[in-house]
């Protein structure tokens, strides 16, 4: 064998030589976008309801570009989200609109960001490089963008309501914002009316004496627990992080599963859809039961009515502070519920283990780094993330598994109903294809 005959077998030939034309650069426009929709939500300090609609229609319009092209190409038609396929180029490069969609409604929402926002539109697209395929997928993507933040304009997300201060036994007693979102037209359900909770134990019953118990120990201020704190911490996400709707996005960002455009879009647009459309109940229930925060309830508990709870007008909730809205239901558990049950529809699998970062994760004194977890399913985390609560003193732990469920029956309409296939089966089980 010759010494050029032996190279040849012993290294594969690459790039021109090899005779194969290089592919298309992937910008990962999905992970692009979704990255800038997280640190517009952090800048812009949004409100949870108001960052799991910004997700919703940032990852809608770029699903709605993608898919558009892949229909002129009758390439596995869907049903688009909020805007058809009509006028989509066939030949259109699908990053390019991906890119475009996603800077279109996201400079729409927020336009104070919009140098930012872009000069890295401009960096992703000068990765594609020019030509008419992208030039065609760009001008499409941005049409859909447009139509989609049109599509949502008077939605009932805006303008700000409250609702007024209240008192007595039981009620939540301070004034709070954002109760518009109750009226909300939903992105993937018939209604959020159905998803409501059934409300928290009366006050005098020994449910709720019990979950009263558990919260005066665990969630005691006074009672020193660094392991407790710790994940308090990690899932806290106060103003200007991400929200709790955001850490589900860096999720599903970190799942590691390879996953064409088209599907990686498809994804991203039910998860978006299912958090956006939990915000509903969860607000319409806050507002309907207005249920006081455990420090209030312990601090008068001598009020309640009942023999089982021991009022102590000194706690102190281990969270620092008492809590912003109404008690039930919990808005951190139910974003849960819906973040995990989508990815765990989508990938017809929970037991997929992923690490994670919040944005308030505590530093690890080990590492001095950020609080790196490791969690064996999507499910384990949500259970994480909503038993926080309790032990931040901030929630009973009904108003933790009743969000929870309430996130879970979200998410399973939106993947029954949602971006299914036009023609053939569309699930395996309670999967969708």
């Amino acid at each position: 064998m010759n010494k050029l005959l032996a190279l040849l077998v012993l290294v594969p030939l690459a790039g021109p030589l090899s005779g194969q034309p290089a592919g298309p650069p992937d910008v990962d426009a999905v992970r692009s976008w979704n990255d800038a929709a997280l640190e517009v939500v952090r800048l812009e300090r949004a409100t949870d309801s108001d960052a799991a609609r910004t997700y919703a229609m940032v990852n809608i319009g770029m699903y709605d570009a993608v898919n558009g092209i892949a229909s002129a190409r009758r390439d596995r038609a869907r049903a688009h989200a909020l805007r058809d396929q009509k006028g989509a180029p066939a030949q259109g490069d699908q990053q390019a609109a991906a890119l475009a969609a996603g800077h279109a409604v996201l400079s729409r929402l927020y336009p104070g960001q919009a140098q930012r926002l872009s000069d890295r539109l401009t960096a992703d697209l000068a990765r594609l490089g020019t030509g008419p395929r992208v030039t065609a997928g760009r001008a499409w993507g941005q049409t859909v963008g447009a139509d989609v933040f049109a599509a949502r304009q008077g939605d009932g997300s805006s303008p700000v309501e409250s609702q007024p201060a209240g008192s007595g036994p039981g009620v939540f007693a301070q004034a709070w914002s954002g109760v518009q979102y109750r009226n909300m037209t939903p992105f993937g359900i018939a209604a959020a009316a159905p998803y409501t909770g059934g409300g928290p134990p009366a006050l005098t019953s020994l449910d709720y004496a019990a979950a009263f118990a558990e919260v005066d120990l665990l969630g005691d201020a006074a009672i020193p627990d660094a392991d407790k704190s710790a994940v308090f911490q990690y899932w806290s996400l106060p103003a200007g992080s991400d929200q709790p709707p955001g850490e589900w996005i860096k999720i599903a960002l970190g799942v590691d599963r390879p996953l064409t455009l088209p599907d990686k879009a498809r994804l991203f647009a039910l998860l978006g859809m299912a958090l956006a459309d939990t915000s509903i109940p969860t607000v319409l229930t806050k507002f309907t039961f207005r249920h006081w925060r455990p420090q209030a309830a312990i601090q008068q508990a001598g009020a309640d009515g009942n023999p089982y709870t021991e009022q102590d007008e000194t706690w102190r909730a281990r969270a620092g502070s008492a809590g912003s809205s109404p008690e039930y239901i919990s808005g951190h558990s139910s974003f849960s519920g819906a973040g995990a049950a989508v990815l765990a529809g989508f990938f017809c699998a929970d037991r997929i283990p992923f690490t994670l970062v919040t944005d308030s994760a505590p530093v690890d004194p080990a590492t001095g780094q950020p609080w790196r977890r490791r969690f064996a399913s999507f499910s384990a985390a949500a259970a994480d993330a909503g038993r926080s609560r309790v032990l931040g003193g901030l929630h009973f732990s009904f108003s933790n598994l009743d969000g929870l469920a309430m996130g879970r029956d979200v998410a399973a309409e939106v993947l029954d109903r949602k971006l299914l296939l036009r023609s053939g089966p569309t699930h395996v089980g309670a999967c969708p294809r």
